[in-house]
């Protein structure tokens, strides 16, 4: 094995930069080249047709199902040109990926042969085995129907030979099995009471949009040293390895000039994605050795979640042509900065406004504070569920890691604004506004300018800050899928801005005017969601004491946290806003409980196979020729000679011995838990005693695992090191 080591590092660092065939046009041209764009749709459809789709598509219109078949036989046409034979039905189970299954689109033409054929029967619905998938017992083994229905609102592609079809999947019984599911019924909530809230400000305000800009940051990795380390290859990240001498203290890596090989991967990367429609916009490196960053323009909420789930199996397919392999893990290496998914989020109407911008005059300074605020109070209302939304056991090894937001939600707002909500919060509402005829409202705000953007600096510790004109969502991982922290977070603004507006009609129709109401609500939600916003040091050991004192949720333990999403004020929130049931956030908390006992159940079987197989091995190996050197240096040398010549030798012979023997015997002790730990009744139950019990024993089994990498000749250490991994590109 330690040949193969060697040899691999040798071939990583003997590769080239693969060559991209660049197309002859701009960007602009071959943008959305394999998606089925309304221009596309325009060509291949008939005008009727084209307005019925089109109407379904923007004003979420029910699907006339008698024009199925007519817009699958264009989106047939329009894939077969590009060479497509297949279609497939694209969802994203609760597996943090997607999922698909490929039917060609060949028939029996009832003489003996075949036809290409694709009905609107197949577009609008398929029927995938729903107990194959995670669904937290809402179908038992025995029952397998679900079904995949098309999602008009996300545009098909296609990828190679497939024609990709967006698509919810739901249980026989009509439950959400997916992501897409919830999300289009939060961003639904999210609309109508945006919407309502608008009306206070514009009576043209037809629809209210959720903007999604999400950034991917990952590692990458050449093929050959990742095969060589089962665990990346098993779990996703480095179980043991000790850091490189050097590794990001000069700070040298981030921003700087893009290694060639990763330059080609990039700019592969960036033309299939740009050809798929996602508008890839930024690239650079990251903090850490090897690590790197892509973002996209901002969009729609819903096809921006798409996006990012396409391009993260994109950029694994790329990264293979180039010799790479992608590490989407949180936290793929101890000791650098871990990768995460910030999620910028904001609300935007259809007459051109963005709801988290300042305006020109007070009435759109007002609309801006009325949706932060609001904002704000449902981030404090449920800073426990959002924390769920992200949490994860690949996720835990981020948070608070001096790299990421800590696992508590606040939200940092920034000098200028932080100083608007507490004017307001200080003066009495009747002094905060003037009405004079056509001149209609004054705001005695001065502090809101026109533009209200980049005018304080950022902080890096805040899970939830304010940064100019919309919400950073700063914990989401990246390996996550972004529709669990968008669903949270929509529903949770959806029924704050219902309770809003309840809240100001009342005033209202009490006689109070319009906007006095707005603003005397406004000041009370200031008050309430106070204990929200913090602007210092999110790291520091005096904000988890503070944050305990303002009653925000503390906890770090991944089973606990899940807990959030079953308690009264959430089930209640996404059952009022429509989004999820009580039964189904029960399944769902079972699956996010399973999928985290296997994480570290997984883990912990892989680290013992490599303790035992690689490890100990060596270790020994190594041991044994120390062992024989003192004894040939006995026979050669005076004993005090000798002695003193062997004395080093001893030590290290000694310091493998104790080392090898604690990592065997807490090997047994992981193995024992674990068997304690499987027969626990209830998924709860099993993952909380894996997270007390043996996520802490892989950290003190590695330790020692890790000293034996410094002591062992590294001519015999058979598993790629740190220094080869973060430094080969």
């Amino acid at each position: 094995m330690s040949k193969l080591r060697f040899r691999v590092v040798e071939r990583a660092f003997r590769a080239k930069e693969v060559k991209v065939a660049v197309p002859k046009e701009r960007p602009s041209e071959y943008f959305g080249k394999y998606v089925f764009t309304r221009e596309k749709m325009f060509k291949y459809l008939s005008g009727e047709v084209f307005r019925k789709l089109t109407d379904a598509i923007d004003n979420g219109i029910a699907l006339d199902r008698s024009i199925a078949d007519d817009v699958a036989a264009g989106m047939k046409k329009w894939a077969s040109e590009l060479g497509a034979t297949h279609y497939t039905h694209w969802f994203q189970p609760l597996t943090e990926g997607t999922a698909e299954k490929h039917d060609s689109f060949v028939e029996h033409d009832g003489k003996g042969g075949m036809i290409e054929e694709f009905s609107g029967k197949l577009l609008v619905q398929q029927e995938p085995d729903a107990s194959s998938f995670p669904n937290g017992g809402i179908r038992n083994t025995f029952e397998a129907r679900g079904y995949s229905a098309w999602d008009p609102s996300s545009p098909v592609f296609v990828v190679e030979d497939t024609l990709c079809i967006p698509t919810v999947f739901i249980a026989y019984t009509g439950e959400s099995l997916d992501y897409k599911a919830p999300l289009l019924k939060a961003l639904s909530a999210v609309n109508k009471a945006a919407v309502d809230v608008c009306h206070y400000f514009d009576e043209n305000v037809k629809k209210v949009y959720s903007y999604l800009g999400w950034e991917q940051e990952y590692f990458l990795v050449d093929e050959g040293l990742y095969a060589a380390r089962p665990d990346l290859l098993l779990t996703g990240r480095t179980l043991m390895g000790h850091e490189a001498s050097k590794n990001q203290q000069l700070e040298d890596h981030y921003f700087g000039a893009i290694p060639s090989r990763v330059a080609a991967f990039m700019k592969d990367l960036e033309i299939q994605a740009l050809e798929l429609g996602i508008p890839v916009k930024t690239r650079h490196n990251e903090v850490a050795p090897n690590q790197f960053e892509l973002a996209p323009i901002f969009e729609e909420c819903n096809l921006a979640v798409d996006h990012n789930m396409l391009m993260m199996s994109l950029m694994r397919k790329v990264a293979r042509t180039h010799g790479f392999r992608v590490l989407l893990h949180e936290k793929p290496f101890k000791g650098v900065n871990g990768s995460g998914k910030h999620n910028n989020w904001s609300l935007g109407t259809d007459t051109g406004v963005l709801l988290m911008a300042p305006g020109k005059t007070a009435e759109d300074n007002l609309r801006f504070i009325t949706f932060i605020v609001n904002t704000l109070m449902a981030v404090y209302r449920h800073n426990g569920l959002l924390k769920a939304s992200i949490m994860s056991a690949t996720n835990a090894h981020r948070l608070g890691a001096n790299e990421a937001p800590p696992a508590i939600i606040s939200s940092f707002l920034g000098t200028q604004l932080s100083r608007v909500l507490d004017h307001m919060e200080e003066t009495e509402s009747e002094n905060l506004i003037s009405l004079s005829g056509k001149h209609g409202m004054k705001l005695d705000i001065p502090q809101i300018p026109e533009l209200l953007i980049d005018n304080t600096d950022r902080n890096r510790t805040s899970p939830f800050a304010f940064t100019g004109n919309r919400f950073e969502f700063r914990a989401v991982g990246s390996e996550a899928n972004c529709a669990s922290a968008m669903i949270a977070l929509n529903a949770a603004v959806a029924e704050q801005l219902k309770l809003f507006k309840m809240e100001v009609d009342a005033l209202i129709e009490a006689g109070t005017e319009k906007m006095a109401a707005i603003l005397q609500i406004i000041r009370k939600y200031i008050k309430i969601c106070k204990p929200i916003r913090f602007d210092g040091n999110g790291y520091s050991d005096e904000w988890k004491e503070e944050a305990a004192r303002r009653g925000l949720d503390c906890e770090t333990s991944c089973p606990l946290i899940f807990d959030n999403y079953l308690a009264e004020s959430s089930v209640k929130m996404f059952e009022s806003t429509g989004v999820m049931t009580h039964k189904e956030l029960e399944a769902r908390n079972e699956v996010k409980w399973e999928t985290y006992t296997k994480k570290i159940q997984i883990e912990a079987r892989v680290l013992g196979d490599l303790v035992m197989n690689h490890v100990v091995p060596v270790a020994t190996e190594y041991q044994t020729k120390l062992i024989d050197n003192v004894y040939k240096l006995k026979g050669l040398f005076p004993e005090d000679v000798a002695a003193k010549l062997s004395a080093e030798n001893l030590s290290i012979i000694q310091q493998i011995a104790e080392h090898t023997t604690f990592i065997k015997e807490h090997v047994d002790e992981m193995v024992a838990a674990r068997k304690v730990a499987n027969r626990a009744e209830g998924e709860r139950e099993k993952s909380i005693m894996y997270h007390d019990t043996i996520a802490p024993m892989l950290e003190q089994i590695r330790y020692h695992i890790d000293k034996l990498e410094l002591i062992v000749d590294d001519q015999m250490w058979t598993l790629p090191k740190y220094r080869e991994m973060l430094f080969i590109r």
